[in-house]
C-alpha cells in the first residue's frame, strides 16, 4: 500500500522510490508480498510486479492481491459477484505482469452477493491456474466460517489464510476470529501490527485532531483516527516506547515481536517508507519477549467496537 502513486495518497512512494524497499526485503528473506487492486488503483501491482520481475525467479515469491473494493464508477467494477472476481483477476494479472498469483485475497465480506456465487467464481480461478490458495480479510468469524462451510459442502477451495485487524492497540480479534483460525489450521496475516505506526511512539495526545503525529502519513491518515487515539491507545504506546528504551531497540520492534509471540500468526503485513525502518522490522523476528514483559503491554488494553470490517 505503501508504493504506488502520490495522486492517491501524499505519502505514498511512486517507483523509483520504492524499487530499493524490495531489493532490500529479498536481501533480508523477505518472499511474501502482499498488494491489492485498490492500492493506487493498481500501481502498487504494476510495481511489485515490475520489481520482482528483476529480483529473481517467479516461483521465489509468494505474490498475494485482493478484490472488493471499487476500481471504477461502475457497480460491475466492485465487490465479489462472479463477473467483477473474473474480470478483476485478468486486470489484476495484467497489471502484475504474472500468469498467477500465490494467494488471492477478497478484501472484505460482500453482503450483495451470496457466498455461494463467490466462493465457486474463487474455486474456478483455482481450477483455472490463475490462483494458487485463497485467503480473507476483516470480517465476523460467524461470515468466515460460514464461507469456510460453504465450499466444503461443495467440493470448493476453501480459504487457506486470514488477513485481519490485529495490533496491542486493537484485539478484538482474539475474542472469535484468531481461536477459529487456531482451532482451523487458518494462518493469520494481520495488517495495521503497528497500528498504522501509531506503536512507533511519535503520536501526540495534546495535539488537535488530524494533526496528531510527526510524520507526513500520520497528518494525512484520517482513517487513523477512526481506529486508534483513545487514551488507552497512547498508554499503551507509552508502555512501547519505555520497554524499547530499556531492551535498546525501537517501538515498533517491540510492537512487531509483541505481535509474533501471538498464537496463529503466520506473517504480519508490514509497510514502511523508509529502508531503516524496514531493518528494524526485521530485527523484531530475533526479539524474544518474556511474560512479564507482554503483560506489561498488554495490561492497560480497554475492549474497543469492532474496526475495520
Amino acid at each position: 500500500m505503501s508504493f504506488g502513486s502520490k495522486a492517491w495518497r501524499s505519502w505514498v512512494l511512486d517507483e523509483p522510490e520504492s524499487l530499493p524497499f524490495y531489493r532490500r526485503a529479498v536481501d533480508l528473506g523477505i518472499n511474501f508480498f502482499d498488494t491489492a487492486d485498490m492500492y493506487s488503483s493498481g500501481a502498487s501491482e504494476t510495481i511489485t510486479g515490475r520489481a520482482l520481475r528483476g529480483l529473481g525467479p517467479r516461483d521465489q515469491f509468494v505474490v498475494a492481491t485482493k478484490v472488493f473494493f471499487p476500481m471504477g464508477e461502475s457497480p460491475n467494477d466492485r465487490g465479489l459477484s462472479r463477473k467483477h472476481i473474473l474480470s478483476a483477476i485478468d486486470a489484476s494479472l495484467g497489471r502484475l505482469g504474472m500468469d498467477h498469483v500465490d494467494l488471492y485475497i477478497i478484501h472484505r465480506w460482500d453482503p450483495n452477493t451470496p457466498i455461494e456465487e463467490t466462493m465457486e467464481a474463487l474455486h474456478d480461478l483455482v481450477r483455472a491456474g490463475k490462483v494458487r490458495y485463497l485467503g480473507a480479510s476483516s470480517m465476523s468469524a460467524w461470515q468466515f466460517a460460514t464461507a469456510q462451510h460453504v465450499a466444503e459442502r461443495h467440493g470448493w477451495t476453501r480459504f487457506v489464510s486470514m488477513q485481519n485487524h490485529y495490533n496491542l492497540v486493537y484485539r478484538e480479534e482474539e475474542r472469535e476470529m484468531i481461536p477459529l483460525c487456531v482451532d482451523q489450521g487458518v494462518g493469520i496475516t494481520p495488517w495495521s501490527p503497528l497500528a498504522r505506526g501509531f506503536l512507533a511512539g511519535n503520536r501526540r495526545a495534546e495535539d488537535p485532531g488530524e494533526k496528531t503525529g510527526a510524520t507526513p502519513r500520520a497528518e494525512a491518515d484520517a482513517f487513523a483516527h477512526k481506529l486508534y487515539y483513545a487514551p488507552g491507545d497512547f498508554e499503551i504506546a507509552r508502555r512501547v516506547s519505555e520497554l524499547a528504551a530499556r531492551r535498546g531497540v525501537s517501538a515498533v520492534e517491540v510492537a512487531l515481536a509483541w505481535l509474533l509471540h501471538q498464537s496463529g500468526i503466520t506473517a504480519p503485513i508490514v509497510g514502511t517508507t523508509r529502508l531503516e525502518q524496514l531493518d528494524r522490522l526485521a530485527g523484531s523476528l530475533a526479539l524474544v519477549l518474556d511474560t512479564e514483559e507482554r503483560e506489561f503491554l498488554e495490561a492497560p488494553y480497554a475492549p474497543h467496537a469492532v474496526l475495520g470490517h
